[in-house]
């Protein structure tokens, strides 16, 4: 894929999201953000780092005030890639949009990069689900103070070779951020030995013998198994 499609498609799946969790009195800040996100890939701009945080804070400051929104028009390439979610799956979809007041239509990528990504990892995707919700409550123009982006809370400068020809700007596309950060998880799961230690290190957190982010992920976890497994006795 060219360099330039890439960027065109994440200019895209930026701006579908971002209409997601803009809606209503804020669709006008939505509009100038998708604009703006547009001029500055146009120009070049973007590929700087402090651009690309310019823009997640436009997208941070208004997240909180998200509400759902109809779900984005899905490139044809793209939906024919993306096989229909069994039962369980979409339960966890409807319980994830609920819990968190993210849109079905926004969730639903997520669940499948999850589900792909982590199959290629061999890791469970509940649990890849289960870190996206305490990393960022699905909300995909999240940024912390150390830099780190978006749904898996990634930190760009710490994995530069997982990042599609090394380029930062990636990580704005929720699919991507998912791939790079399940990556990210099954090597810091391999490094520290066990999944309770690798999510930890993910977290940055090995020093805390409590294990508290780990717990809060497998409590996430064992939700989204029980809402998965009502839905498959139903």
């Amino acid at each position: 894929m060219s360099h330039a499609l890439r960027l065109r498609r994440v200019a895209s799946r930026f701006t579908e999201y971002l209409f997601h969790f803009l809606h209503g009195s804020l669709l006008t800040t939505g509009v100038l953000v998708a604009i703006g996100v547009a001029a500055l890939i146009g120009s070049g701009v973007l590929q700087d780092g402090t651009a690309i945080r310019r823009v997640q804070q436009w997208a941070n400051a208004a997240a909180p005030f998200a509400v759902p929104a109809p779900a984005p028009q899905v490139e044809e390439d793209d939906a024919a890639q993306q096989p229909a979610l069994n039962g369980r799956m979409r339960a966890v979809v409807e319980y994830v949009s609920k819990r968190y007041r993210v849109a079905a239509g926004a969730i639903e990528p997520i669940v499948h990069a999850a589900h792909e990504a982590g199959a290629r990892a061999g890791l469970d995707p509940l649990l890849v689900i289960a870190v996206i919700a305490v990393e960022s409550g699905f909300n995909p123009f999240k940024e912390s103070v150390m830099g780190a982006q978006g749904l898996m809370q990634v930190i760009a400068r710490f994995h530069p070779e997982k990042l599609p020809a090394g380029d930062p700007l990636a990580l704005i596309d929720p699919v991507t951020n998912v791939e790079v950060g399940v990556k990210v998880l099954k090597e810091s799961i391999r490094r520290a030995g066990s999944l309770e230690a690798g999510l930890q290190q993910y977290a940055g957190a090995s020093d805390d013998e409590e294990f508290v982010y780990s717990g809060k992920v497998m409590a996430e976890k064992q939700r989204l198994e029980q809402i998965a497994a009502r839905r498959s006795r139903g």
